[in-house]
């Protein structure tokens, strides 16, 4: 009687391990996920502010409804 309920305690504990293995696994992809979004959203913004700065540089006015430059 013994081994059946430490084996069933051993199956219940690995069962259960796997289920936390994969909530940790799907939360990191969730997370990694975002990270990427953010990074790219900077990198956007990033860019889009150089134009901006270049565009007043070069003596231009900036069309943010285009997102563009407007003359020079």
């Amino acid at each position: 009687m013994w081994p059946r309920i430490i084996i069933s305690g051993l199956v219940l504990a690995g069962l259960i391990w796997l289920v936390v293995e994969i909530r940790e696994d799907g939360a990191q992809s969730v997370t990694t996920k975002i990270e990427r979004q953010n990074n790219e959203a900077a990198s956007r913004a990033h860019s889009k502010r150089i134009d901006y700065d270049s565009c007043l540089d070069a003596g231009g006015l900036w069309n943010f409804g285009a997102g563009e430059c407007d003359g020079s």
